[in-house]
């Protein structure tokens, strides 16, 4: 077996080399698993590795996405250089190099208007959910990473065929290994489908680990959207093996529901082709409910650089007083630990909180170990207490931030397909620091002294998880 597999592993480190373009830390990574643990890294490879096809499998994706904005983007970057934009407000112009970076390299058009409610229960936001499909007259699309077969599954997928009954449009997208693997199966979602709904499998390979659609999108009657990073199911109402579910998810009424309609629909045409065209039906008025001025941002294989994560650098720069951050996983690259280096070392509060029990525990060691490295800069650091935390969120002073479903890790900021809320408006702000600081009182603070105490068996397991967390 060894004399077939070490040829192989060398046919890999040239693809690794000189096609892929890989960042050095990753290839490096990639070349220690494949020569040292030869059959162990030639099968990782295979899941994990490979993304030489890459381009070829999403440049068509890309295009069609870039077609479908290219109109909205021109306008308004014609509007916004010129400082005429409707959407100006006293944080998009305090934020405007955030706004203007996200409309250039993700075309991610500026709304305003909208009115923006924040969940960090996943009863509060379920029942929010369940609300909304059951008033839904022409249409509700969802898109899930997730969506187990579980009571909570079982009842949304029961509340979805109830309203494909009733003749309204059901269109239900979901990652074929995320759902497949959370103990969804096709069998579970039949009722739906007899029902008249329909149903995408956004990649269907449950082989490959790395391209999966990791988004959370709900849009309703195209005026009412979800976006966060709750998925569906038992576990995200607190009754898994990992207890209380601490997570994030924004409901959004208003201009940006169209934003999220547009990324749901493009999704849905590129998966199952059926070709859902951009009218009124499911662009109608939205009205302004409210006064926030949000951008959704995508990111994913078929973005040519890292949108999402390049938000979240830029709101770090542009930090006066605090950065909030919170994330399950937190594998950051260079770029990302300098920012944060950088505004703690020039005086802003930086902190960043992380669970205080793994559900991948190679990479909550790796986490530990990049956690580590910033408290010597003045970033404190904290382990929630009172179950899993599950969200992925930042907010700067108070005044503006981001709710979606990328994790501040290299597979979210490369490999995943991830959609993300950028919000600019105090208020929103205040309640999402505010939610941040309640969760301290349930914390435990990570301090420098604790962390090089640690023994040695920590350190180890930590050091061997850095090592290939570009694998990760």
């Amino acid at each position: 077996m060894g004399w077939v597999i070490l040829p192989l592993n060398v046919i890999f480190a040239v693809i690794i080399v000189f096609f892929e373009r890989k960042e050095p830390t990753e290839a490096i990574a990639w070349l220690i698993v494949l020569f040292l643990l030869p059959p162990v890294g030639f099968v990782l490879y295979l899941l994990l590795g490979q993304n030489y096809n890459r381009q070829r499998m999403f440049v068509v994706k890309e295009h069609e996405d870039r077609t479908f904005l290219r109109e909205i983007f021109a306008e308004q970057q014609r509007t916004l250089v010129g400082g005429h934009h409707r959407c100006n407000t006293t944080e998009t112009e305090r934020f405007h190099k955030t706004v203007s970076l996200l409309l250039q390299n993700n075309q991610a058009y500026l709304t305003g208007g909208n009115r923006v409610d924040i969940f960090t229960r996943g009863e509060d936001k379920f029942e929010a959910l369940f609300a909304a499909i059951r008033e839904a007259r022409h249409h509700i699309h969802l898109e899930y990473f997730v969506i187990n077969n579980d009571g909570l599954g079982r009842a949304v997928i029961h509340e979805l065929a109830e309203k494909a009954r009733q003749g309204v449009e059901v269109r239900l997208l979901i990652d074929t290994m995320g759902s497949l693997r959370g103990g969804g199966s096709r069998a579970a979602f039949r009722e739906l489908t007899d029902a008249g709904g329909k149903i995408g499998e956004f990649f269907p390979s449950v082989y490959r680990v790395n391209y999966r659609n990791h988004r959370k999108i709900a849009v309703i009657d195209g005026v009412t959207g979800f976006i966060g990073g709750f998925n569906i199911g038992d576990d995200y109402v607190g009754e898994g093996p990992l207890g209380y579910w601490r997570d994030t998810t924004l409901q959004i009424s208003g201009p940006a529901a169209w934003a999220l309609q547009l990324r749901f629909v493009l999704d849905w045409n590129y998966t199952t082709g059926e070709g859902v065209r951009l009218n009124s039906r499911y662009f109608p008025s939205p009205g302004a409910p409210g006064r926030t001025p949000v951008q959704i941002v995508s990111s994913g294989p078929d973005t040519r650089w890292s949108p999402i994560k390049e938000g979240y650098i830029n709101l770090i720069n542009s930090a006066r007083k605090s950065v909030y951050i919170q994330t399950p996983y937190f594998i950051p690259d260079e770029s990302v630990i300098d920012a944060l280096r950088i505004a703690a070392l020039s005086g802003v509060d930086v902190r960043i909180m992380i669970p205080c029990k793994p559900d991948h525990i190679f990479v909550y060691w790796a986490t530990l170990s990049f956690i580590g490295d910033l408290l010597e800069a003045g970033v404190r650091a904290y382990t929630y207490d009172a179950g899993f935390l599950h969200a992925k969120t930042i907010v700067v002073d108070g005044e503006a931030g981001s709710v979606g479903s990328a994790n501040w890790d290299i597979r979210s900021f490369r490999l995943n397909f991830e959609a993300n809320a950028f919000f600019y408006d105090a208020a929103v702000g205040a309640e999402l620091a505010g939610a941040f600081e309640a969760d301290l009182n349930v914390s435990t603070e990570i301090t420098l002294e604790d962390y090089l105490a640690r023994p040695l068996g920590v350190r180890l397991k930590e050091s061997v998880s850095r090592l290939f967390s570009p694998l990760a």
